[in-house]
């Protein structure tokens, strides 16, 4: 298992001093998932972070922008304990899934 960590959206603001198309912040998921026999548990988490204030130095032209270097910056944003603590509530997900500690239904 490892979680695979995704782009859903970029917002960017047009114009921030001589640089164009900035981002700003980027919104993204990170999911996995185990198959287990026929059946496949899944977990995953949504969320956005704001980036730090465009640097010019080490500015990526929005049209450049790889999905890998918007995942980097998010999680380089979010912070390595954060990320460590969402991909361990997805690994929860996952064997909560597959051995529940909770159920819902009625006995008849």
């Amino acid at each position: 298992m490892a979680v695979t960590w995704s782009v859903v959206s970029l917002d960017s603001t047009k114009t921030v001093g001589s640089l164009s198309d900035v981002v700003t912040t980027v919104h993204w998921t990170a999911s996995d998932s185990e198959t287990v026999g026929s059946d496949t548990y899944t977990g995953s988490l949504y969320g956005s972070v704001a980036l730090a204030e465009a640097d010019s130095s080490s500015f990526t032209a929005y049209a450049a922008i790889k999905e890998s270097d918007a995942v980097a910056w998010a999680k380089a944003a979010i912070g390595a304990d954060e990320v460590t603590a969402i991909e361990t509530s997805i690994a929860a997900q996952i064997t909560e899934a597959k051995t529940p500690t909770v159920t819902a239904g009625v006995p008849w």
